[in-house]
């Protein structure tokens, strides 16, 4: 066999043949990246604007609505809250006449029917149990979003300081007051949000952060 050899300027187009092909493979394998990662980027645009850009806000479904603090139909208002906004018919009607003078009604007095049940309008805790001469027998009930319920003129009390209320638990029913006797049997319920006494109302069927 006949030894050959390879001439000197072959060797250094060998190298550079063998270079140029590793760059080329190595910008093939780069592009083909950079296009799956160019795909990738487009779908989840696709999901980001399907998904979040349109979505509909999700209202908190843990929050309650508040109920009236009663369930009998037949339970009416038998005098308003007084409303400073209101017209001079609705005030005077949200008026209550006691030992010759005008009291404007902070609250909402509910009648129409003997010894009705007076429910916890929300989820809370009682704080205070106490009787007055004018108002009757009071339950106070402390509930989230810094609400607090009045129950005024209560005939008989189930519930005693501290207890633990559930929406719609019965806290007694419906009684007399000193300050209201042409009313007969009611309940002057009163709403106070924030320390501010407000129209209870305004407030029945909403959750407490809508009000």
């Amino acid at each position: 066999m006949v030894k050959r050899k390879l001439k000197k300027s072959v060797i250094p187009t060998l190298y550079v043949c063998a270079i140029v092909a590793v760059l080329g493979c190595a910008y093939m394998i780069e592009n083909a990246i950079s296009n799956q990662q160019f795909n990738e980027d487009d779908h989840y645009g696709y999901v980001n604007k399907t998904i979040f850009d349109e979505s509909v806000p999700v209202v908190n479904e843990n929050e309650t609505k508040m109920i009236r603090p009663y369930k009998d139909t037949n339970v009416k208002v038998v005098k308003n809250y007084y409303d400073y906004k209101a017209d001079s018919t609705q005030q005077e009607n949200s008026l209550i006449y006691h030992d010759n003078t005008y009291i404007q009604n902070s609250g909402v007095s509910y009648g129409g029917v003997d010894n009705f049940d007076v429910v916890s309008v929300l989820d809370g805790t009682v704080i205070d149990v106490k009787e007055d001469k004018l108002l009757g027998k009071i339950v106070q009930v402390k509930h989230a979003n810094d609400i607090i319920s009045v129950y005024q003129s209560l005939g008989k009390v189930n519930v005693k300081k501290n207890d633990t209320l559930k929406q719609g638990d019965v806290i007694g029913t419906c009684g007399m007051s000193n300050l209201s006797k042409e009313l007969n049997n009611h309940l002057n319920f009163e709403l106070i949000k924030s320390g501010q006494v407000v129209n209870p109302e305004e407030f029945y069927d909403k959750v407490p952060s809508e009000g």
